[in-house]
C-alpha cells in the first residue's frame, strides 16, 4: 500500500523523467554512432549500450550506497544500503519526504548510466572492449561515486554549499577531463575516419534533446514551479546555442553545418545543466548563446593543438560543464529557487569562488584519476587496439558484427 506521505503527482513525474534520461543513453549511442565510420559504429554504439548493463549492476550493489548513505570524511558514503539493504518500498528519499527512495534510486541510476559513456566519444576506434568494460567500472569507483556524494549526496562540497543543479560538475565537466585525460594517453588514431551517417547523428540528437528535459526538469525532484523554470531554459539555451553555434560555422568556414547546429544545441543543453534551476529564462538565453561561441572555440583549440579527441567530448562537455558552472556562479538567484544561492552578479562573490573552485577540482581531480586508471589497465590488460584493427574496423573484431552488409 502506498505511503499517504508521498506524492503521487511528483511520483508521476520523476517516473516520467526517469524514462526521458534512460533514453538518453541509446540517443548518444546514435549520435555517437552517425560520427564514426561505418565499421566503427556498432563499437561505439555498444559502448553506450553496455553501460545500461554494468552501471546497473554497479549501481545497485555499491554505487547508490556509495553515492548517498551516510558519509565518510565528506568524501564518499558507506555500504549501509549496499544490494539494496535497509531499504524498501515506503522507505522516502533523500531529497524530499514525498518521494519514494526506490524512485530516486531509479533516477540516479539512469544519470550514472549516461554519464560514462560520453568519454567514449573521445576515444573513439582506439581502447579494446574488455579494457573498457575494466574502465567503466574503474572510473565509477574511484571518480564518479566519490563526486557524486561530495556535490549531491551529503559530501565535502554539498555542507561547503555549492550547487549544481543537473550535473555540471557531477556529469559533464569530469566526463570531459577524463575525456582529455585518455587521448592524451593513448595518442592520436592511426586510421582516422569521419561521419559515416548525418541522419543518425540528427536522430540521435533528437533523441538526446528530447530526453534532457527530464535531465534538467527533473532534479526539480517534485511537479512544481522549479521543474517548470528549469524545463523552459533547457528548451531556450538548447536553441540559442544551436543557432550561435550555426553562425560561427557561417562565418568562419563559409557555410552552416548542420553537424554544426546539432552539436551547438549539445553544447547549449550541457552548460544549462548545472544552472536550470536556479537562474531566469532570460539568462538563458545567454547561457545559450555563450555555450555556442566558448564550446566551438574550444574545439577549435583542441584542433589547433593536434589533440584527438574525436567526437569533442573535451571541448562540449568539459568547457560546456565548467562554463555551466562558472556562470552559474555568476548568475544564481534566490528569487528563482530559495535552495539556490545569489551569486556575484548579485552580490555574493563567495558563491562564486566556491563554484569556480568546486569544477577546478572535480576537473583535475578526474584527469589526474583518469591517467592513473588507463596506466594500471594498460599495464595490466593492455588498453589500445593494434594498428591492425584500427585498419580492419573494431566492429568485425571485437564483436563480429557490421552495421551494413554491404
Amino acid at each position: 500500500m502506498l505511503d499517504p506521505a508521498f506524492n503521487t503527482t511528483d511520483m508521476t513525474f520523476i517516473l516520467i523523467a526517469t524514462c526521458l534520461v534512460m533514453v538518453m543513453t541509446p540517443g548518444l549511442a546514435f549520435f555517437y554512432g552517425g560520427l564514426v565510420d561505418r565499421k566503427n559504429s556498432i563499437t561505439i554504439m555498444m559502448q553506450s549500450f553496455v553501460a545500461l548493463g554494468i552501471s546497473t549492476i554497479m549501481w545497485v550493489f555499491v554505487g547508490y550506497s556509495l553515492s548517498f548513505s551516510g558519509d565518510v570524511y565528506g568524501i564518499i558514503g558507506n555500504l549501509n544500503n549496499a544490494f539494496l539493504m535497509n531499504i524498501s518500498a515506503s522507505t522516502p528519499s533523500p531529497v524530499s519526504p514525498a518521494l519514494p527512495l526506490y524512485i530516486f534510486l531509479a533516477y540516479q541510476l539512469m544519470v550514472v548510466v549516461i554519464t560514462l559513456p560520453l568519454i567514449t566519444g573521445a576515444f573513439t576506434n582506439r581502447v579494446k572492449f574488455k579494457s573498457y568494460l575494466a574502465f567503466l567500472i574503474a572510473w565509477q569507483l574511484f571518480i564518479y561515486y566519490p563526486l557524486v556524494h561530495m556535490v549531491w549526496g551529503g559530501g565535502a562540497l554539498m555542507q561547503w554549499g555549492v550547487k549544481d543543479f543537473g550535473g555540471g560538475i557531477v556529469v559533464h565537466a569530469i566526463a570531459g577531463m577524463s575525456a582529455l585525460a585518455s587521448v592524451l594517453y593513448l595518442g592520436s588514431r592511426k586510421v582516422r575516419d569521419k561521419p559515416h551517417s548525418i541522419p543518425l547523428i540528427a536522430i540521435g540528437m533528437a533523441i538526446l534533446w528530447f530526453g534532457w528535459f527530464g535531465f534538467t526538469a527533473g532534479n526539480a525532484f517534485a511537479m512544481d514551479d522549479i521543474a517548470v523554470v528549469a524545463f523552459l531554459n533547457t528548451a531556450i539555451a538548447g536553441g540559442f546555442a544551436s543557432f550561435a553555434w550555426m553562425l560561427m560555422d557561417w562565418r568562419l568556414e563559409g557555410k552552416p553545418k548542420f553537424v554544426g547546429f546539432l552539436t551547438g544545441g549539445l553544447a547549449g543543453l550541457v552548460v544549462i545543466t548545472p544552472a536550470a534551476g536556479y537562474i531566469t529564462p532570460g539568462l538563458s538565453m545567454l547561457f545559450g548563446i555563450l555555450a555556442g561561441i566558448i564550446c566551438y572555440l574550444a574545439v577549435m583549440f583542441k584542433n589547433k593543438q593536434k589533440w584527438d579527441d574525436a567526437l569533442d567530448v573535451w571541448g562540449v562537455h568539459g568547457i560546456g560543464g565548467f562554463l555551466g558552472i562558472t556562470l552559474l556562479g555568476i548568475f544564481s538567484s534566490i528569487a528563482v529557487n530559495e535552495a539556490g544561492a545569489n551569486g556575484l552578479f548579485y552580490g555574493n562573490s563567495t558563491f562564486f569562488v566556491k563554484e569556480v573552485a568546486s569544477v577546478a577540482f572535480a576537473s583535475i581531480y578526474a584527469f589526474i584519476i583518469t591517467l592513473v586508471i588507463f596506466f594500471i589497465i594498460d599495464k595490466t590488460m593492455s588498453l589500445r587496439v593494434p594498428k591492425e584493427v584500427e585498419e580492419q574496423g573494431l566492429d568485425e573484431h571485437f564483436h563480429g558484427e557490421l552495421s551494413y552488409t554491404e
